[in-house]
């Protein structure tokens, strides 16, 4: 399975949109740690939408939102309406798993 990734020019998702159903990570280019949360994700083959708050100023002004006055990336907010923002590798893999993640077979 390959991992769901893509750039969208669509509205940012609200941090407290409960209608949302997926996870989105807002990202730059630039970001070794972003590097690094995309490589979890496709190591457990989880599906997420990554937003370049580099490209979309309303992402841009979330993520300042989200990290009162910082825009710290990645930060990544899950359908359960919680957030992590640069976490390791053992928080966001933990997090993956609570929300029903599998590991890869690879």
């Amino acid at each position: 399975m390959t991992i769901s990734t893509y750039q969208t020019s669509d509205k940012p998702t609200d941090a407290s949109d409960t209608a949302q159903q997926e996870i989105v990570m807002y990202t730059t280019n630039w970001c070794g740690d972003c590097r690094r949360a995309k490589r979890v994700f496709a190591a457990l083959n989880v599906p997420y939408r990554e937003v370049d708050i580099e490209e979309h100023e309303e992402a841009a002004d979330l993520v300042v939102r989200i990290n009162h006055g910082a825009r710290s990336v990645p930060t990544i907010v899950f359908p359960d309406g919680s957030v992590l923002v640069e976490p390791s590798n053992a928080v966001l893999e933990a997090k993956l798993m609570e929300l029903g993640g599998k590991e890869s077979d690879a």
